[in-house]
């Protein structure tokens, strides 16, 4: 017979809240073995006893066969001395307090299958039950307010187990074992309604929800981690309803759709597209648009895509399924304020825009909105990375040595924290402009501090002083302060995300970044690497007329461009007749008319001189028309010198105007615009060819037809090419680079063979 053995397991990763301790118990069951597996704040623990080849077996199978949300990092084995009085049971045990956290939590997941089943069968006690859920699905993050991940350390502890559910909890046997939210409607949380201007009139609150919809409401609608506004996507009026009442005139709304056939009628999904759409992670994917679908054109104007959605929580799923159709579905809040989340909130801030709520007693403790992706060359490209998402962590290829606190930035802000080899990039924050936005963002730090048990030693920042992010770092006693530049952050971000240290080439196109030299970089081309790095070319800089007013008006970048290149739009100068020779006065005098080298600035001129976008409603709406307008068939360029490695952007905007005084179609215009950035980056690299891997970031490169045209036409020239995947390109991903450096520069002592280290 095999020698008898006993072991204590470590498991490390995501493997609380996923159902971990019940497929252990199980399996140790089906393998006879004798011990113990529970909770701690480092992870799951356990002591298995039995013969040496089924204890291998069981070590095994607790990495090969983890249950769905489960993702182990490692598992670790200690032998030891075979218990005497060794019971022939195994147990799951309760969860030890204290202790150093390690454990990771999971991201919200949605509804399972199983639970889908359930939640459509007359027959079962959860039948239409509004918050069912098991060990595979449900709130995790959004509702965790401590670790150990037990419920009395989430918001269902105000809601005890009635006996069926606790018979459930306690049932080795049962898919809701351990499961931390399990409830019920005896026990759980319940649904209400209300209408501004009535009481309910006895009606389900499900059923009142879908009758305001179909009357052209706006409804406010609880979900898992705040609450959006909802309207009938089909109707002109509601949409334009919610648009005037939100103060939203042209930014495209998501809409959520019942089910795979439905999205199919508005979008074309591809392979790709439909594995996003019913994966756990339930974001929100932008797909191309079908062609006389049935959405109001108000959804999405101006745009060849749409963001969509499929129901990822129990009473999405029951109000999609009565309503028989896509409704709108956009993050309740006020102008640029974060998403709102607590109940006594939603109903004061949201009275002038929502005609009726849609709520429920089960508190979120951490407000996140949707993810949002797109798929990019068979790839995900992550723009908003939220729910689903967070706060799994980026892994990083090596550890770092201190813990570190990377701040992110202004615009589409998220924060870092890494410890050991975990990266925790937080949910989307939102643009730290506001109160309440920078309040969810310090609320947010300490919250994830206590969460994973993190106490920074280094605070990492971008070196723009007044942005908020960085005021707040350096407010910070006690630690070491680590100023990082922006585009260095976009590129080691790229880097992080590819578990490469470099050097690369750095390609960084974004809107703005303070650079070292005194000028808005934006169009940056770095010999990079963690450490360090040394600008080798840039686009050609011109003056930002008006500074922050240039960003809100892109006719003031066509303005400035034009004059740079000594020619004149008549067309553009007439409809801005009244300001133009002012604007082109403050350009040529440099006052209040920073230079820019921005890529960002350089698409909102060509939108403007093609009269696509003069003013904007929403942060980097030119250039996304831009891109809508392009060809996707034009593979025409424009002859574009570059000298010293610096690109003429005077030859871009002459042939564009060019072009458009011989009556080229604006569509053949903006793709050609397009193909020739695409070829100049290729060619500043083919002649710096000082790295053979390229990294393209920043917010400029979430432009899937110029990131698909500048890769084809680097690896014509036999570049390797890296780009983003767990992060987003934008600001979303600057925290992740933030923290890449300092750890580098820390870990290091040798020199780089980049210079700056600013």
């Amino acid at each position: 017979m095999d020698r008898r053995v006993r072991v204590a397991v470590r498991v490390g990763g995501v493997v609380q809240g996923v159902g971990f301790r019940p497929f252990a118990h199980g399996l140790a069951r089906r393998l006879r073995l004798s011990g113990f597996v529970g909770n701690d704040a480092a992870g799951v623990f356990a002591e298995v006893e039995g013969p040496s080849a089924d204890v291998d077996a069981f070590v095994l199978a607790l990495r090969e066969e983890a249950p769905p949300l489960a993702v182990v990092d490692d598992v670790r084995v200690t032998p030891m001395a075979v218990a005497d009085d060794v019971q022939p049971v195994f147990s799951i045990v309760d969860s030890p307090a204290g202790g150093q956290v390690s454990t990771l939590v999971s991201a919200d997941s949605a509804t399972c299958a199983d639970c889908l089943a359930e939640l459509r069968d007359p027959g079962d006690r959860r039948y239409r039950y509004p918050f069912i859920n098991c060990t595979n699905c449900g709130p995790r993050f959004t509702i965790v307010r401590g670790v150990p991940y037990d419920r009395p350390f989430t918001t269902m502890a105000g809601f005890p187990m009635c006996a069926g559910c606790r018979r459930e909890y306690e049932d080795p046997g049962d898919r809701r074992f351990h499961a931390q939210p399990v409830c019920c409607p005896v026990c759980g949380p319940k649904l209400w309604f209300h209408e501004e201007r009535r009481e309910p009139d006895g009606t389900t609150p499900l059923k009142s929800t879908v009758d305001a919809l179909r009357a052209g409401a706006v409804v406010a609608i609880k979900g898992l981690g705040g609450y959006h506004l909802a309207v009938d996507a089909e109707s002109e009026s509601a949409v334009a309803a919610l648009r005037g009442r939100k103060h939203r005139e042209d930014k495209p709304f998501a809409i959520m759709v019942p089910d795979l056939a439905a999205a199919r009628k508005v979008v074309a999904p591809g392979e790709i597209g439909e594995r996003l759409l019913t994966s756990r992670r339930s974001p929100i994917v932008l797909l191309p648009r079908v062609a006389n679908g049935p959405l109001a054109t108000a959804v999405a104007p101006r745009n060849r895509k749409i963001g969509v959605l499929l129901p990822y929580t129990p009473l999405h799923h029951l109000l999609l399924g009565d309503f028989g159709g896509s409704i709108v579905l956009t993050s309740a809040n006020v102008s640029d304020e974060p998403i709102v989340y607590r109940d006594e909130d939603a109903l004061n801030r949201l009275k002038t825009i929502a005609d009726a709520f849609l709520t429920h007693d089960r508190a979120i403790h951490t407000r996140t909105d949707d993810s949002v992706v797109r798929p990019v060359r068979g790839r995900v490209q992550l723009q908003r990375r939220s729910r689903g998402y967070a706060p799994e962590p980026v892994t990083l290829h090596r550890k770092v040595p201190r813990h570190v606190l990377g701040c992110g930035a202004e615009l589409k802000n998220t924060f870092c924290l890494a410890k050991d080899d975990h990266a925790f990039v937080s949910h989307h924050i939102g643009d730290l402009e506001n109160y309440e936005t920078l309040k969810s963002y310090t609320e947010g730090i300490r919250h994830w501090r206590e969460l994973f048990d993190v106490t920074p030693a280094v605070v990492a920042h971008d070196l723009h002083p007044e942005y908020l992010s960085t005021k707040y770092a350096l407010d910070l006693e006690g630690v070491e302060h680590v100023g990082v530049q922006h585009h260095h952050a976009h590129i080691a971000s790229c880097l992080a995300d590819n578990g490469e240290d470099g050097p690369v080439l750095g390609v960084a196109f974004d809107g703005t970044g303070y650079g070292t030299d005194g000028t808005i970089w934006g169009g940056e081309f770095l010999l990079a690497d963690l450490a360090g790095f040394e600008r080798v070319g840039h686009l050609q800089t011109v003056p930002m007329p008006g500074g922050a007013a240039a960003v809100r008006e892109p006719w003031r970048m066509a303005a400035a461009h034009l004059d740079a290149a000594g020619i004149t739009a008549e067309d553009l100068k007439t409809r801005h007749e009244e300001h133009w020779d002012d604007v082109v006065k403050m350009a040529r005098s440099g006052l209040n008319s920073p230079l820019t080298s921005s890529a960002g600035r350089l698409f909102d001129a060509v939108a403007a001189l093609l009269g696509v976008r003069d003013c904007v409603n929403y942060e980097g709406q030119a250039a996304v028309e831009l891109e809508q307008l392009a060809d996707p068939e034009e593979r025409g360029t424009y002859p574009v010198s570059i000298d010293r490695n610096q690109v003429s952007t005077v030859d871009i905007i002459r042939a564009v105007a060019e072009d458009q005084q011989n009556k080229t179609p604006g569509p053949i215009i903006a793709a050609r615009f397009h193909n020739s950035i695409a070829d100049v980056v290729a060619r500043v690299c083919e002649q710096l060819r000082t790295a053979e891997t390229v990294a393209l970031s920043g917010g400029v490169f979430q432009n899937a037809l110029l990131l698909d045209r500048t890769i084809d036409s680097l690896h014509h020239k036999g570049f390797r090419v890296i780009t983003h995947s767990r992060v987003p390109a934008n600001d979303g991903g600057i925290s992740l680079g933030q923290v890449a450096v300092a750890a580098a520069r820390e870990a290091t002592s040798t020199t780089s063979p980049a210079r700056h280290r600013g």
